[in-house]
């Protein structure tokens, strides 16, 4: 079983910040160390310490580049008020015009530095994590973070996603940040985050697109699309990065914490900046609990996993051709939904369509529905919450006759396990072996459910 992690956004979120305090968690130092240096990418190092912040001992974790792209710089980004102060601070996307690119690049970074940069698309980034030595895992949490960034400075820019391209510094500065918080994921086997609330600052913050209001535009974006909510608070400067708004979007399963839980660890992880308030990330790992006046359930139960709210969205569609039809649904599972399917009936005026139906959870719900709009010709979709009861689960890799197989292995209410072999593991099986897929899946089944795994 996968555990439950709790971030205390109260000093808001960035990468840095996120993975100092997973790494204060107890996620691998060293297995860290060794994934990214599989990144093929140069011009950085990484460096792990531990420093004090209002007097609370944390976690550091800094991504050392071989040259300054302002994120540090306080004066340049809020003003001389600042210039005795740091921050880390990640806006790196721009508009990939040639008059823009030429006038704009060559003054904010060749002029200052005396070197030209390359720039790396969505599709890029996809290359560098897909070639490291992350997990499937861990890069497809990575590749799904990169997407929320990209589609939220999509809409602030006016430009298709596949347009939007990374200055090549701070892309590595967000490409570490991001894998390092990916890995950390999955090296703790994290699999329910609760996020209540971002607390975010207020005023402006200086980036290559000149001043920007606080939320900048990626954050209040990402905050929209996926349900985030903020609360501003009187600190001036940014507390939530675009980056940290991401993870928050692509990880939390729940807002709502548990009615009572227990604490199991907690880490700290600093930030750059130093506000009035310090800039702290606390997470911990929690087991949920019961209150006291609750019955406890008998012994031979086994307590079934509860999500807090299911989402299903639901239209008829007329007059929609079955390839966007298909497109719709390759968009909607690749943003997150938990399930697309769709079947025909017969509308007004006997008129043959298909029913669309999306289930997904709260937080992806504007997002998906949003993509429907885009993508179909509805004009309305109708939207269900429902609790839903589902049962705990792991996945395993277990040693068969055929070799070792990867099985997704359920926990039912007596107690027993049964266990599903992944449909990608046994069709390669197919390919390799000549035997029916349907013959391997029954071995596998049989074996897999009849021995201690």
């Amino acid at each position: 079983m996968g555990k439950q992690l709790y971030l205390e956004c109260y000093s808001g979120i960035s990468g840095d910040m996120t993975v100092a305090a997973l790494l204060d968690l107890g996620a691998d130092q060293a297995q860290l160390e060794q994934v990214l240096k599989s990144l093929p990418i140069t011009g950085f190092e990484t460096r792990v310490s531990r420093v004090t912040k209002a007097g609370i001992d944390a976690c550091d974790f800094n991504v050392i580049l071989d040259h300054d792209n302002h994120d540090h710089d306080m004066e340049y980004l809020y003003g001389e008020h600042h210039h005795h102060h740091k921050l880390f601070f990640l806006n790196w996307f721009h508009r990939h015009h040639d008059h823009e690119h030429t006038h704009t690049h060559s003054h904010e970074h060749s002029h200052e530095h005396g070197h030209t940069h390359e720039h790396r698309g969505l599709a890029d980034i996809v290359q560098i994590l897909n070639a490291s030595a992350l997990t499937d895992r861990a890069k497809k949490l990575a590749i799904r973070i990169f997407q929320i960034i990209a589609e939220a400075e999509s809409k602030a820019h006016g430009l298709p996603v596949e347009e939007v391209h990374f200055h090549e510094v701070g892309a590595i500065d967000s490409i570490v940040d991001i894998a390092a918080v990916a890995f950390c994921l999955d090296n703790l086997d994290i699999d329910q985050v609760f996020v209540p609330v971002l607390y975010e600052g207020t005023g402006t913050v200086r980036c290559q697109h000149g001043i920007l209001p606080i939320p900048v535009p990626a954050v209040a974006n990402i905050a929209d699309a996926h349900g985030l909510h903020l609360h501003l608070t009187s600190t001036k400067g940014e507390l939530v990065t675009p980056t940290g708004a991401a993870i928050v979007a692509a990880i939390r399963t729940s807002e709502v914490l548990p009615k009572t839980f227990k604490i199991v660890k907690t880490g700290i992880g600093a930030g750059k900046r130093t506000y009035e308030r310090p800039s702290l990330l606390r997470a911990m790992l929690i087991e949920a609990g019961e209150a006291p006046s609750e019955v406890a359930p008998l012994k031979t139960q086994t307590v079934v996993q509860r999500d807090d709210m299911i989402v299903k969205l639901e239209t008829n569609i007329d007059d929609c051709t079955g390839e966007a039809l298909g497109r719709v649904m390759e968009k909607l599972l690749q943003a997150g939904a938990r399930d697309v399917h769709y079947f025909p009936v017969f509308m007004k005026k006997n008129r043959p369509a298909y029913q669309l139906n999306v289930v997904c959870m709260e937080q992806e719900r504007v997002a998906l529905q949003n993509i429907i709009f885009r993508e179909t010709t509805t004009i309305g979709i109708r939207i269900q919450r429902m609790e839903r009861a589902v049962l705990p689960r792991e996945v395993r890799k277990i040693n068969t006759s055929v070799g070792i197989v990867t099985v997704k292995v359920c926990q039912l209410p007596d107690g027993s396990e049964r266990c599903y072999p992944e449909y990608d593991e046994v069709a390669a099986l197919s390919d390799q072996t000549g035997r029916s897929y349907l013959s391997l899946y029954n071995d596998i089944y049989s074996e897999t459910n009849h021995k201690e795994s």
